[in-house]
Order: structure tokens, then C-alpha cells, then sequence
């Protein structure tokens, strides 16, 4: 997928002293090993370019190639992934401290960077609850942190990729961590912009969506090229390695939130979503991502 423990050494299951540490007391069993070759590291892969552009350490020669190449077609790649990464923590923010939010699934979770979702949302109420989705085996090699809960809160991860909602949705891990009786925050940050409409981005977000209950939020962001032409030799670059690469503008981001009740100020170029520094040196040509969150009614 694309965003972003201790690190993974041998086995991820972790033992019953583990477990009543972060408050989580079991894991997939599909992650239990993860194999060097299933990495795949010769093709380069979205979630670690995007971990190199924030100056992470889990990425590989031709992750670093090819967003070498990217950012040399546009040389804000670097702003627009922070930025992308800043309107997560605002949002998580606003959901939890705001708005009283204490669910959240977040899926295409990526490599972790911290502070992850988990964190921003426990520093602030403990007893949260985050189920993260991702479907990369480097993520899966350092699922250990994610599950890193506070002892009144829950993290559980799922193998799960996007395109199949089904299976997110049926999964035991999401149904014995999230209530879904109750509000939750649908998390899908720098995601559908790897999704082509051959997929069906938005009949996802649809079914999604309608599994959850009145109150809950979706919160989503899409790299664009309204503001900058050079964004699409960019996402050029991502498709001559076999990555999807679809940027949206302004209509196609605001058709994802359909039928729900838009949070001011509505859908923008992420870094003036509720800005909590000035934003007055950076224009929206060097971010180029949309962002928002919105009410199911």
C-alpha cells in the first residue's frame, strides 16, 4: 500500500508477557514469518519510496531509484509526503480530542513512522482502539510496533489488501477489535491515488463506508496534479515501474465523500486543512495532495 516496533527479529507472535503489555493477545497467523523473498526488493514498491521520501531507513536501491527519478520530475515529492503525513496527525486529532472518536481502521497503514495513528490517538485517550490493514510483507515485518497499545486501548493488524473489502471487513481481527455498533474512523491517507478506476476506487469507499455506523468519519487524501504539471511526469515515473500511479482532481477527491457531511473547510490541498503552523511559505503547487474528512449522517 502507501504510508507508513521494536523491529521484527524471528517470529511476530508474540508471548503472553508481550501481550499483557500492549493489551493485545494475538496476531494473524498469516505474518508469522515473513520470508526475505517475499519483499521483493529488486521492484520498487510505493510504501517504501514513500518511507524514503520522509527519511526513513526500510527502503531498498530500486525504491530510492525510482523516487530519485520521481522527485527529479517533481521536486516537491518530499514537501507533499510530509504534508500528507502532517494532515494525519491534525486529523487524528480533531477526531479524538473533538469530536470524541475511539475506533479507527486504517487501511494501506504503510511502514511504520512515528508517531503512528495509534499513538496520536492513545496521547490523547488511551482506551482507543486501531485496526491497520496493508498488504506489503515489509509491513507485515515490522507489524510488532504497531501492536505497541496502551494497556486500556487495542492494535491488531490485518493482511488485507484494499481492493478486497470483503475480507476487511469479514476478518476476525476487525471484529473482535472495533465495536461496530459504535463511531469509527476510516482512515485511507495517500491510498486511492495507487487505486485505478479499473478497481472501482470509489465502489470501495462505498462499501466501506455503509459497514459503519451513523456517526463515523472518513478521512482520505489523493495526490493531484491541479496545481503543478509536473506531478504527472512524476506519477509517469511510478507506472514505467509498475506502480499505479492516478492522481485526481479537486471533483474526482470530493465525489469519494458522496452522501456524507463534509468538515470544514471541505476538501483541500492537505497543508490548509486546519493548519496548526503557518502555511504562508508553502503554495499548493508544492503540496498537490487533496484532503478531508466528512460524517456518515
Amino acid at each position: 500500500m502507501v504510508r507508513n516496533g521494536p523491529r521484527r527479529k524471528g517470529s511476530v507472535a508474540m508471548s503472553e508477557a508481550e501481550a499483557g503489555t500492549t493489551g493485545t493477545r494475538w496476531f494473524t497467523p498469516v505474518a508469522a514469518e515473513v520470508r526475505p523473498a517475499d519483499l521483493n526488493t529488486g521492484v520498487p514498491h510505493p510504501a517504501r519510496m514513500y518511507d524514503y521520501y520522509l527519511g526513513g531507513k526500510e527502503n531498498f536501491p530500486a525504491d530510492r531509484e525510482t523516487a530519485e527519478q520521481a522527485i527529479a520530475a517533481f521536486p516537491n515529492t518530499r514537501n507533499a509526503a510530509r504534508q500528507n503525513r502532517a494532515f494525519l496527525v491534525r486529523v487524528v486529532r480533531h477526531l479524538v480530542g473533538e469530536v470524541g472518536i475511539r475506533q479507527f481502521l486504517d487501511i494501506g497503514t504503510g511502514i511504520p513512522t512515528s508517531p503512528n495513528l495509534h499513538e496520536v490517538a492513545q496521547g490523547i485517550a488511551p482506551d482507543t482502539r486501531v485496526v491497520y490493514a496493508d498488504n506489503d510483507p515489509i509491513v507485515l515485518a515490522h507489524a510488532r510496533a504497531l501492536l505497541a497499545s496502551t494497556a486500556q486501548g487495542r492494535t491488531a493488524y490485518l493482511d488485507a489488501d484494499i481492493r478486497d473489502p470483503e475480507r476487511i471487513l469479514a476478518s476476525a481481527e476487525l471484529r473482535d477489535t472495533l465495536d461496530l455498533t459504535k463511531p469509527v474512523a476510516l482512515s485511507l491517507i495517500a491510498i486511492f491515488h495507487f487505486i485505478d478506476d479499473v478497481d472501482d476506487p470509489y465502489g470501495i469507499v462505498r462499501r466501506l463506508v455503509d459497514a459503519l455506523p451513523s456517526g463515523s468519519y472518513l478521512a482520505l487524501t489523493n495526490a493531484t496534479g491541479d496545481h503543478d504539471p509536473t506531478f504527472e511526469p512524476a506519477a509517469e515515473t511510478y507506472r514505467r515501474r509498475g506502480v499505479t500511479m492516478r492522481l485526481r482532481n479537486r471533483a474526482e477527491v470530493e465525489r469519494f465523500f458522496d452522501g456524507l457531511e463534509l468538515s470544514d473547510p471541505g476538501v483541500q490541498v492537505v497543508h490548509r486543512w486546519r493548519p496548526d503552523t503557518t502555511t504562508e511559505d508553502l503554495t499548493d503547487a508544492q503540496v498537490s495532495v487533496y484532503g478531508a474528512i466528512a460524517r456518515k449522517p
